[in-house]
């Protein structure tokens, strides 16, 4: 009787714990509905993806497009905003730098923007993407943009192309197809990563005198400081320009298409195209790895600040040259007339200090390297970064990398007259101070100089 009362009251308490999780579990799915169906946006909640255009382009009061740009007129000016809000811009590529680029255009009141790419959001794109979120996993990054652009700027124009740009479908994505998407674009971006697209996409600008501004590569990159402007005939340190510009050579292209790209240099101890595993290799067909025939099978290691700098470095560069604001990029380590007056410098001192062979071993393309890289910009000595030349320093030894240094013109010419001419030794002439500092110089060269 005992055992059985148990069970029964076992059997009671179980059964009511059944019915009362039953009961909560019916609460938790009526509140979840309901918050879900008056959520105003899928893309409040993460458990479901959101809808492929989350909104259109709005009428919007003139008067509060002005409030919200009211800082980009004042800086430059109503005539300047007119030419920005009137672009109509080209964005081909939609991954780390394009999404950046596309973002502050629509940000800065550019108003009529086309992005063209095929990739959808991944997890691994989130480190580096301008807007994705957890929730946009998944959809195109060309639909992604808009749904969150038209959040900031409703009343602009977004045209999305979730196509792969390619030569055989050139004219129709950029300037549109029988009449429907008739976009005439005044200016064409190319944030490309693959170097055979992007050469034919460059291609197809030149040939068309379509204005065009390429991105180099941000990826195994991470200095700010060396992120450049200039010509693609100038680039330098980055592979993928380099690629693009012995192509388009071969086309007859030489000059004229600006690019952003980094200048600094490739070194062991940083990041690297990860290698394909030894497993993958003895496979073989190594290219069957790709999503796509002629894309690149390897990991390129992204630290995800660099595209979003290279994003708004031609953003900014669009919308200043656009408007008309004044901008003249400095080409980095390419001021040709600065580094050619130095190598000339430093070869007329050779006759000044009676070497009958004016001829040196250092060529014009080794000057920026010798004073960007090695002295910093600044000479040694007085840590002056104006007028600034180039001299030998031990007059005993041979001209090389190792023997040359950096100085004002003044210096230089103490230096000759003192050390060069004059018979002083170096310990004689300098602080023991200026020694080391121009010895560690030559070991970094030294260094520096395995991966020339």
């Amino acid at each position: 009787m005992t055992n059985s009362s148990g069970s029964s009251l076992w059997f009671t308490v179980l059964a009511t714990a059944a019915i009362t999780a039953g009961l909560v579990e019916t609460y938790h799915r009526y509140i979840l509905s309901t918050t879900s169906s008056s959520s105003s946006s899928s893309s409040s909640s993460t458990s479901s993806p959101p809808t492929k255009r989350v909104d259109q382009q709005k009428e919007h009061s003139e008067e509060l497009i002005r409030e919200q740009l009211a800082r980009n007129y004042a800086f430059l000016s109503d005539e300047g905003m007119t030419k920005v809000r009137n672009q109509r811009i080209v964005l081909v590529g939609a991954g780390g730098v394009g999404s950046w680029v596309a973002t502050m255009l629509i940000r800065s009141g550019v108003e009529n923007l086309k992005i063209i790419d095929f990739d959808q959001v991944s997890l691994s794109s989130l480190n580096r993407h301008a807007v994705a979120t957890l929730a946009d996993v998944g959809i195109s990054k060309v639909d992604c943009l808009k749904n969150h652009l038209l959040q900031i700027c409703p009343w602009a124009n977004i045209v999305v192309k979730n196509q792969l740009w390619n030569i055989n479908n050139s004219n129709a994505l950029i300037y549109g197809e029988d009449g429907e998407d008739d976009f005439n674009p005044t200016y064409v971006i190319d944030c490309i990563d693959n170097i055979d697209t992007k050469v034919d996409l460059l291609t197809f600008c030149y040939e068309n005198k379509l204005p065009v501004i390429s991105s180099g590569g941000a990826a195994c990159k991470s200095d700010p400081t060396r992120i450049n402007i200039s010509d693609i005939s100038k680039t330098e340190e980055d592979p993928l320009a380099r690629s693009v510009r012995i192509r388009l050579k071969k086309r007859g292209i030489l000059t004229n298409i600006p690019v952003v790209f980094s200048a600094e240099k490739p070194d062991p101890r940083k990041a690297q195209l990860l290698p394909l595993s030894t497993e993958e290799i003895e496979k073989g067909s190594v290219d069957q790895l790709a999503a796509l025939q002629n894309f690149r099978v390897r990991i390129l290691p992204v630290l995800g600040t660099m595209p979003g700098m290279f994003g708004l470095t031609i953003a900014t560069y669009l919308i200043t040259s656009i408007s008309g604001y004044p901008i003249e990029p400095i080409e980095g380590k390419n001021r040709y007339k600065i580094y050619d007056g130095m190598l000339q410098s430093l070869a007329g001192q050779q006759s000044r200090i009676g070497k009958l062979e004016q001829r040196i071993p250092i060529s014009l393309n080794d000057v920026p390297y010798i004073l960007e890289e090695i002295y910093r910009g600044k000479s040694p000595i007085s840590n002056y970064s104006t007028r600034l030349t180039l001299s030998r320093w031990d007059p005993a030894q041979e001209l090389s990398f190792q023997n040359v240094v950096i100085m004002t013109k003044e210096e230089q010419k103490a230096h000759e007259d003192s050390v060069l001419n004059g018979g002083k030794s170096l310990t004689e002439f300098y602080s023991q101070d200026i020694l080391d500092r121009v010895e560690q110089r030559f070991k970094e060269e030294k260094y520096y100089s395995q991966f020339r």
